[in-house]
């Protein structure tokens, strides 16, 4: 039950590919397999980049255990598992056995906590605010499971209008709440793209987030929660109240934090997770960061300035306070994944 035509991407060879290797990896343990982000709607993605997939699991053990037998991950099943427990989603470097095959970036869940990210009871926005913009179901374990996902993720679109209402226009259209929430995503956790990434992924992926929100409005107008005053304009039926405001933006701050603690968990789950980092800040910012071995030896003491250098450059306008770590224009050439 596919609610909009399946993209290229996600009947390509690559796709095909990844998903009988992922699928014979985790084998029973896994629910559904979904495909989302820049190369599925073809946002400029580098040559090299890693392919975005969420990989829903009944249970967090059997798929770290599965997953670590055929040899897949360095650390432990125990601790990977542990970790699926603790701000999930774990994020997970997926590297094919087949060499022609591209390397995948898992965001790995389980199916009782991507029920509670996609819900309004989501404890941050970090699966949500990717899962309202356009998602293919690669694999269902079964026709429900199937259902079951399109399901959730209709749920969580129909949701966008609660938690972006006080940052949209009085009038608006399908496209202009497209382009709030996804602002409003990407200001919920600190990331290398500057504000030109929102139009990016707004343009790539432009008829499916209208012909979708279109649908959530339509209901929104049944519901009453939003008044039709032309055709395809709309308004909210209530303006958002201070305590409505307030209560959104705790939640938006209380993401932003969880966000940030994330990366000490991927420094764990994500195999080689600087040189994944590196790269795509390169790729992302135009700035060629070296990384020192004494950075790599201790990120979490030392690279904290080049941290803050990207951040503060990263929409091409240098800060006077900002610190200057060895950096260079991107090589045309170079690659890295995503």
């Amino acid at each position: 039950m596919q609610d909009h035509p399946m993209p290229e991407a996600a009947q390509s060879p690559n796709a095909v590919g990844l998903t009988a290797e992922v699928t014979r990896v985790a084998g029973s343990s896994l629910r559904a397999l979904l495909f989302y982000g820049s190369q599925l709607v073809n946002a400029r993605p580098g040559r090299a980049s890693a392919w975005d997939l969420v990989v829903i699991v009944e249970d967090y053990r059997s798929f770290h255990r599965a997953l670590c037998a055929a040899g897949h991950h360095r650390r432990p099943a125990w601790l990977l598992t542990l970790l699926g427990h603790l701000l999930p989603p774990n994020v997970m470097a997926f590297t094919p056995a087949d060499p022609d095959l591209p390397l995948a970036k898992c965001l790995v869940v389980s199916v009782s906590d991507f029920e509670r990210a996609m819900s309004p009871a989501a404890s941050d926005h970090f699966l949500k605010g990717r899962m309202v913009q356009q998602v293919a179901v690669l694999w269902a374990s079964d026709t429900s499971a199937e259902h079951w996902a399109h399901d959730v993720l209709a749920r969580a679109r129909g949701d966008v209008l609660d938690w972006c209402a006080p940052w949209l226009p009085a009038e608006f259209t399908a496209s202009d709440l497209a382009r709030t929430f996804l602002s409003v995503s990407y200001g919920a956790e600190l990331r290398p793209e500057g504000g030109e990434r929102v139009e990016q992924i707004l343009s790539a992926q432009q008829p499916f987030l209208r012909d979708a929100y279109e649908v959530v409005l339509d209901h929104a107008v049944r519901a009453g929660t939003v008044v039709g005053v032309a055709p395809g304009r709309f308004r909210l039926s209530e303006f958002p109240t201070r305590r409505h405001h307030n209560r959104v933006e705790r939640y938006f701050l209380r993401s932003k934090i969880r966000s940030t603690l994330r990366w000490f968990k991927h420094i764990v789950t994500f195999n080689d997770w600087l040189t994944y980092i590196q790269k795509k800040v390169e790729r992302r910012t135009g700035l060629q960061i070296e990384v020192t071995k004494w950075e790599r030896r201790l990120p979490l003491i030392l690279l904290w300035p080049k941290v803050f250098y990207v951040l503060q450059h990263r929409d091409g306008v240098p800060s006077k306070n900002a610190p200057a770590p060895t950096a260079q224009p991107s090589d045309p050439a170079s690659s890295g994944t995503e």
